[in-house]
């Protein structure tokens, strides 16, 4: 791996960190990222040449706090809040003589501070959800255009807009408590399960599966889980994402290629997270007689997670609580894996009927998954020019050059 590879994956893991053990200390979410992208910048400057430190998680968090106390001293208007930040930040600097005997303290309640203040009601829903993504994701603004299924311009404006809200208000950088933390719950948990996806299936780039992603998904969730152990919604993500988890040692091949659900090696399932998933999953059963949509997401993946073979899967248990998630949470890719399990569990015509129903839909224009379903239902009723055609459009719409690759391979077989 080069250096500049081994700076970008440092990058991802320890860029939500920085900000925000930054954003606690500046109470501004945008000055905390750009400090953060100044650390990054002098390390693909200095680490090329001088080599990885043995702590880059450290070296980046001294060199933006220096930067951050740089900042304010050349201020020429050192006054109110600034003076503020300058005596938080000498604080801290008089507090953290070992810096990377810090690094672990309280990272898991600024990392929760920063997800509930990126998604304060003063922001509209879809804002809310760029931002968290971009701040504790690492996502760039194409990665999350893609994952809204908007243009790269107006993923780039939420973003923007939503930073300039969030220091217009002075929003406090806290965990709410209360009420206010259950009404914002439901977005946190759409920055979550948003960020579990793009690692998933990567939008962009050369890997099908970024496990970095996911990774960190299923840590928020799960520190969500710890701090709210009684919120169903809460505790079916994190078994939905246990569960889907532990397919990746089958989800690729041996070069990275994507391996598709039904023809995975089920024995290379990582087992333990299953039983994991399950007993989570059994025990958010517990906790309410109506399931929300993660929860109805958790029992489909439960129900693939218990078929020992492919031909094992009950698809029209599956059918019926895609039904149900239509009803609970309405969306063109609900549909879409509706009509998937459809055409499983009652034949391809019944599954592509639902498709045809989407090709006007405004919000798939330029997605490759509706072309995708389409495709592979016309193979399974043998309209194989047709089929052909269909993947060879999903391929040209994929940002993911393993996913390309191989619905190019699908329209060629």
């Amino acid at each position: 791996m080069t250096a500049t590879a081994t700076i970008e994956a440092v990058w991802r893991i320890e860029q939500p960190k920085l900000t925000a053990r930054l954003t606690r200390y500046l109470r501004d979410i945008g000055l905390a990222e750009e400090i953060a992208g100044d650390a990054f910048l002098l390390a693909l400057e200095r680490w090329p040449r001088d080599g990885i430190p043995r702590n880059p998680a450290a070296w980046l968090t001294e060199v933006a706090r220096n930067r951050a106390l740089d900042r304010l001293r050349r201020s020429t208007m050192i006054d109110g809040k600034h003076r503020e930040l300058a005596i938080d930040l000498a604080e801290l600097e008089r507090e953290m003589p070992d810096i990377e005997a810090a690094l672990d303290e309280d990272i898991d309640d600024d990392l929760l501070r920063l997800i509930f203040t990126a998604c304060h009601p003063v922001l509209p829903a879809e804002q809310r959800a760029a931002l968290a993504l971009r701040l504790l994701g690492g996502l760039s603004t194409l990665e999350i255009a893609r994952a809204f299924l908007v243009p790269e311009a107006t993923a780039a404006q939420r973003i923007v807009r939503a930073k300039r809200a969030l220091r217009d208000a002075a929003i406090p950088f806290e965990t709410p408590r209360g009420q206010e933390r259950r009404e914002r719950l439901a977005a946190v948990l759409e920055v979550v399960y948003l960020i579990f996806n793009e690692g998933y299936v990567a939008t962009a780039g050369p890997d099908w599966l970024r496990a970095d992603l996911c990774g960190e998904a299923l840590r928020l969730g799960r520190s969500l889980a710890a701090l709210m152990p009684d919120e169903p919604e809460v505790q079916g993500l994190v078994s939905l994402m246990e569960l889907n988890a532990s397919r990746f040692p089958a989800r690729t091949g041996k070069a990275g290629e994507p391996i598709l659900l039904l023809d995975q090696d089920r024995t290379r399932w990582n087992w333990s997270l299953i039983r994991r998933g399950l007993d989570g999953l059994n025990r958010a059963m517990t906790l309410t007689s109506t399931p929300g949509p993660y929860l109805l997401q958790a029992m489909i993946a439960a129900c693939h997670a218990r078929a020992m073979t492919s031909a094992d899967t009950d698809w029209i248990a599956i059918s019926a609580y895609y039904q149900a998630l239509a009803l609970a949470a309405p969306s063109p890719i609900v549909e879409i894996n509706r009509a998937v399990a459809v055409g499983m569990a009652f034949g391809p015509a019944q599954g592509l009927a639902i498709v045809e129903a989407l090709k006007d839909e405004p919000r798939l224009k330029d997605s490759h998954l509706l072309p995708t379903v389409r495709g592979d239902l016309l193979e399974k009723q043998g309209h194989q020019t047709e089929a052909r055609a269909a993947f060879r459009q999903a391929a040209e719409l994929t940002g993911n050059d393993r996913e390309r690759a191989l619905l190019l391979a699908r329209a060629g077989d």
